[in-house]
This record gives C-alpha cells, sequence and structure tokens, in this order.
C-alpha cells in the first residue's frame, strides 16, 4: 500500500511528539490502555498500545482534510519491544523535526 500527503499543517499541537514517544521509551513496563497523540486538527495521529511481553504497538494515521476528504486516511501499526526498541523511533522523529527547524530558521535569515 502508498498513501502520501503533501503537507501535514502542526499548529497548536496536543505536546511534543518527542516527548510522547520519549515517555514510551522510558515505560518499558508498558501500562493498561491506549496512549494517543495528534495535531490540533487531528491530521496526523500516533497511537500506542503495550501487550504482554513487553510489546508496544505504534500506530501512526493520517487523516488530511477530514470533512473534505470523506474522512478517508491510512494506518500503520508496527510492533517493538517495549523500552529500547522504541529509543529508535523517538530519536529518527527528533532528527527529523531539527532538520525541519535548521531548514526554518534558514529561511528566516535569508
Amino acid at each position: 500500500m502508498t498513501a502520501r500527503v503533501n503537507e501535514v499543517v502542526a499548529r497548536g499541537w496536543d505536546g511534543d511528539l518527542t516527548t510522547f514517544l520519549d515517555d514510551l521509551t522510558a515505560d518499558y513496563r508498558g501500562g493498561d490502555g491506549e496512549r494517543t497523540w495528534g495535531t490540533d486538527g487531528r491530521d496526523l495521529v500516533v497511537s500506542a498500545v503495550f501487550r504482554s511481553g513487553g510489546h508496544v504497538g505504534l500506530t501512526r494515521t493520517l487523516r488530511p482534510w477530514t470533512g473534505a476528504a470523506g474522512d478517508r486516511g491510512a494506518s500503520v501499526t508496527t510492533w517493538s519491544e517495549a523500552g529500547e526498541q522504541m529509543a529508535s523511533p523517538a530519536a529518527d522523529v527528533r532528527h527529523f523535526l531539527a532538520g525541519e527547524r535548521a531548514g526554518e530558521q534558514a529561511g528566516e535569515q535569508r
């Protein structure tokens, strides 16, 4: 399956995504229920579910223009061991966002 979104606008985030992922990494014992992070408009939602055996399912959902697109979207779930295996997605997001912020700052300096 291929899903593409040309742009996700992230204003008014429900907290920082990297903090959400770091908290999941630190909480290697898991917990009950589902934890969710999302952008204000819910274009991008990241959910985590802990399962027995120390595994966490991380679901990323894109729903662009929820009203105009008829609530269509795409989701992908990956399963990892809780703890250190969760550190990799957190580091990847931090690296990606650092690059985006550096690009924004370079654009402001022009």
